[in-house]
C-alpha cells in the first residue's frame, strides 16, 4: 500500500484549485466577447455564468455525501474529466446551449475539486484547520490573478480569440490529474474519528450550522458575484477592469497566506466581523471611485472578502466538526448556489440601471458607469447584514474553545 504524502496531496490540491480559479477569471474576461459573438443580453450572459455556480453547487451537494462512500480520489476523477470536457465543449460552441452546457460541466468540475479538497485539507491538517484552509484557499485568488493576467495579455494585448484563452486551462488540468491519480488518499477526519453517518447528518441540521449556511450565502454572493461581474460594473472607471480583478485577488492571496497570525489574534468569528465591515466600506467606495483611486477602494474590498470563504469553512470545521465532509460541502454548495442566484439579478440590475441613465440623457459610457455604481450600492446591502450577524456570532463564541474529535481509526 502506498504511503500517504500530506504535503504532496496539499500542493496538488492547490494546483487543482488554481485551475478552478482560472476558470472564473477567464470567464470574467471573455463574457463581453460572448455577448458580441452570440448576441446575448447581460441577463443572458448572467444565466450562462450562473450555471457554473449551479454546477458547483450540484457537485458539492451530491459529492459531499459520497466522499466517505467513493473516497476523495474518485470525486477528483470527476473534477478532471469535467474540466477537460467543459473546456472542449465551450471552445467548440456556436450557439447558446452548448456554451451553457460547457459552463455547467466546468462548474461541476470546480465543485468536485472543493468537495474533495476541503475535507482532505481538514483531515491532513486536523490541528490547524482555519490556518491551512486559508492557505489552501489562497490559491483561489492566486489562480484568478494568474488567469486574469493571462487573459489580459491574450485578449487585450495580443487580441487573440477567446477560444485560445479557454484552451490554456487544459495544461494545468492534465498536470493535476496525472499527479492525483498516482497518490494514496486518507479517510476523512469524521470517518477516522468514528463519528457515525447519522450523527454527522444530525449535526448538519443544528441551528448554529443553519445560521452559518445562511451567512455563507451572503458572503459568497458579496465576494464572487462582484468578482464575476467586475468587467461590466467597473468597465468605465478609467482603469482596465481585469487589472482591478487581478489586484483584488492578489491582495486576497496575500491575506490568506498570512491568515495564521490573524486567526491567533482575533479567532474566526472576530475575523468575520472585521471582514464584513471592510467589505461594506470597500463596496461603498467602489461605487463612488474613479480613475486610479479605484485601486484604493479595491484594496479595502479585497481585505474585506479575502477571509470570508475559508474562515467560514474553518469555523464550521473547528466548532461543529461532527458535520464532517457533508457540512463543508453544504457550506460550499450554499455559497455557490447564492452566486448562481445573484448573477442574473446583478445582470438585470445593471441593464435596468443603464436604461434609466440613458433615459435621463447620459451617453453610453456615462450610463454604464452609473449603472455599475448603482448595482454595487445594491450589492452592499449583503455585507451590512453580515456585520450584524457576525457581531452576534463573535460575542457568542469569543471565549469558547474549539471542538476536537478523537481519532479512533487509522487514517
Amino acid at each position: 500500500m502506498k504511503q500517504i504524502q500530506p504535503k504532496k496531496l496539499f500542493y496538488t490540491s492547490c494546483l487543482s484549485l488554481i485551475v478552478t480559479a482560472m476558470t472564473f477569471a477567464i470567464r470574467a474576461e471573455i463574457m463581453p466577447a460572448w455577448g458580441k459573438d452570440f448576441v446575448l443580453s447581460n441577463e443572458q450572459i448572467g444565466l450562462i455564468a450562473g450555471t457554473a455556480f449551479w454546477g458547483f453547487t450540484l457537485a458539492q451537494i451530491i459529492g459531499g455525501p459520497l466522499i466517505d462512500v467513493l473516497g476523495m480520489k474518485k470525486i477528483l476523477y470527476i473534477a478532471f474529466f469535467g474540466h477537460i470536457a467543459g473546456v472542449i465543449l465551450t471552445i467548440t460552441s456556436v450557439t447558446f446551449w452548448p456554451l451553457f452546457l460547457g459552463t455547467l460541466l466546468i462548474g461541476i468540475a470546480n465543485g468536485s475539486v472543493e468537495a474533495a479538497c476541503n475535507p482532505l485539507v481538514a483531515t491532513i491538517y486536523s490541528t490547524q484547520k482555519t490556518k491551512m484552509l486559508n492557505r489552501f484557499h489562497m490559491w483561489f485568488p492566486g489562480g484568478i490573478v494568474i488567469g486574469g493576467l493571462i487573459g489580459f495579455a491574450m485578449m487585450e494585448q495580443l487580441h487573440l480569440p477567446w477560444q485560445w484563452l479557454m484552451g490554456v486551462l487544459i495544461v494545468p488540468t492534465v498536470i493535476y490529474g496525472a499527479l492525483f491519480f498516482t497518490m494514496e488518499f486518507p479517510k476523512t477526519e469524521r470517518a477516522a474519528s468514528g463519528v457515525s453517518y447519522g450523527d454527522m447528518l444530525k449535526a448538519c441540521i443544528g441551528p448554529l450550522f443553519i445560521f452559518m449556511v445562511l451567512c455563507m450565502m451572503l458572503t459568497a454572493a458579496s465576494e464572487l458575484g462582484t468578482g464575476q461581474w467586475i468587467n461590466a460594473l467597473l468597465g468605465q472607471v478609467g482603469v482596465p477592469a481585469i487589472l482591478l480583478l487581478v489586484f483584488i485577488n492578489g491582495i486576497m492571496a496575500l491575506g490568506r497566506l498570512f491568515a495564521g497570525p490573524v486567526v491567533h489574534r482575533l479567532n474566526p468569528a472576530g475575523m468575520l466581523v472585521l471582514s464584513a465591515i471592510f467589505a461594506t466600506v470597500g463596496l461603498f467606495w467602489l461605487s463612488h471611485a474613479s480613475g486610479y483611486v479605484t485601486f484604493a477602494a479595491a484594496f479595502v474590498f479585497a481585505i474585506g472578502v479575502c477571509y470570508f470563504w475559508p474562515t467560514m469553512l474553518g469555523f464550521v470545521s473547528e466548532y461543529i466538526p461532527k458535520t464532517g465532509a457533508i457540512g463543508l460541502n453544504i457550506m460550499g454548495g450554499a455559497g455557490m448556489l447564492s452566486v448562481a442566484i445573484i448573477l442574473p439579478f446583478m445582470g438585470g440590475w445593471y441593464d435596468n440601471n443603464k436604461a434609466k441613465a440613458l433615459q435621463a440623457g447620459a451617453d453610453a459610457a456615462a450610463a454604464e458607469l452609473q449603472a455599475g455604481r448603482d448595482t454595487l450600492t445594491t450589492v452592499m446591502i449583503m455585507p451590512v447584514i453580515l456585520i450584524v450577524a457576525f457581531g452576534a456570532l463573535y460575542f457568542s463564541f469569543r471565549n469558547k474553545a474549539k471542538v476536537e474529535l478523537t481519532q479512533t481509526q487509522p487514517a
